[in-house]
């Protein structure tokens, strides 16, 4: 029997064969759980953050939301990547403007625009210029009496930053675990491609009327392929497709019947892959053209979730015919958002209290999985 009610709901079954295998529908719904969220997702898991080409040279700098904070990810003029709360250790002003990743800024220094408080790119406080030198505006103190002001102590809030490759990741927590250990073996095999060599070509960035665990859920399986995605499927195997889940990050594996004839191409032999890294980034490797793409699907809100989507080929300048696959890539983005659009309607009307999922469904259940343990910690 479905499970209509919130009487009949579980949480999500290590077992997949089992009736309540789905993340129950309160948890895509309900506004405290994307607040929940910020704190037991977004801030505990390694969040990718951006392209290390980007900001090739030191100084150059972009800003990335990840829950309620923005971070500056800046290139150090020791060429390390850092990355810093954009907040003023002053009075906690936000110090640079929005800068997406596609349009790096780049800087000598990181200077708050409200009383001019500066620090070095590694985050250390510079100088406070008539913050603590003197009390002269002060008729009860004198200048002797100003308190002893230490720079050390006043520096940039930073964050735990790692790499996969030109991949850039950023973790809010104190004590993360290491990138290697969410990405497992995913790291190892994309390390092992030469992504740094393949140049930003395109980013579309989409605002899509759904939680974001609902496309996340999407993108990984491919049982609604057939009826919904009729020229993406042309040439691809779906038979012979193979679902690989590991402990954070999951594998959609597709075989093409023809290949691409560039002989620099990025993924195996009549392969695409589909990689998902939890919580919410996918590096999609094409079997149609030589080169890579990158979603980053970001929650607004519990109704709203942008998906940032960035294309990586050998040259920026692109041919038409990868011109042509975006083109493609889009119309197959689109027609996602129609589905998870129209499943966002029915969920939440509140009236299917938990979904049940079908053994091939197992990406999807790792993901939910993934999202009940993170609720429980």
């Amino acid at each position: 029997m479905t499970q209509w009610n919130d009487s009949q709901t579980q949480e999500v079954s290590s077992d997949i064969t089992e009736k309540s295998n789905a993340l129950p529908a309160k948890y895509f719904i309900e506004p405290e759980i994307f607040e929940m969220e910020k704190e037991k997702v977004f801030s505990q898991y390694w969040i990718y953050a951006g392209h290390a080409n980007s900001i090739s040279e030191p100084g150059q700098f972009f800003t990335r939301n990840v829950g309620n904070r923005q971070l500056i990810v800046v290139r150090g003029h020791d060429g390390e990547i850092k990355a810093f709360d954009n907040v003023c250790a002053h009075r906690g002003s936000k110090m640079v403007e929005d800068t997406p990743m596609t349009e790096p800024e780049e800087a000598n220094r990181i200077r708050c625009p409200y009383h001019l408080w500066t620090y070095d790119l590694e985050g250390n406080l510079q100088s406070t210029p008539k913050s603590f030198e003197e009390a002269s505006l002060n008729p009860d103190l004198d200048d002797e009496d100003v308190q002893e002001f230490d720079c050390k102590e006043n520096g940039l809030n930073d964050v735990h930053v790692d790499s996969i490759g030109p991949l850039v990741f950023v973790n809010l927590a104190d004590d993360p675990m290491p990138l290697s250990d969410q990405a497992g073996v995913m790291k190892d095999r994309l390390e092992a491609l030469p992504l740094g060599e393949y140049e930003h070509a395109c980013r579309i960035v989409s605002e899509v009327e759904c939680n974001w665990k609902v496309f996340a859920s999407n993108y990984s399986e491919c049982d609604h392929c057939q009826a919904n995605h009729q020229d993406w499927i042309k040439g691809i195997s779906l038979d012979e497709s193979e679902l690989e889940v590991n402990d954070y990050h999951w594998v959609l594996h597709y075989t093409h019947e023809e290949d691409v004839e560039d002989e620099m191409r990025i993924h195996d032999e009549h392969e695409a892959q589909f990689h998902y890294l939890w919580p919410n980034f996918t590096v999609n490797m094409y079997g149609t053209a030589d080169g890579y793409g990158t979603y980053i699907i970001d929650p607004i809100d519990t109704d709203r979730f942008q998906l940032i989507a960035d294309y990586y080929f050998r040259d920026s300048d692109l041919s038409e015919e990868e011109r042509e696959f975006i083109r493609t890539s889009r119309q197959l983005q689109e027609e996602d958002f129609e589905l998870v659009e129209r499943q966002w309607d029915g969920l939440k009307t509140g009236a299917l209290a938990q979904a049940q999922l079908g053994p091939n469904e197992h990406t999807v259940h790792k993901f939910h999985r993934l999202a009940q343990d993170a609720y429980n910690s």
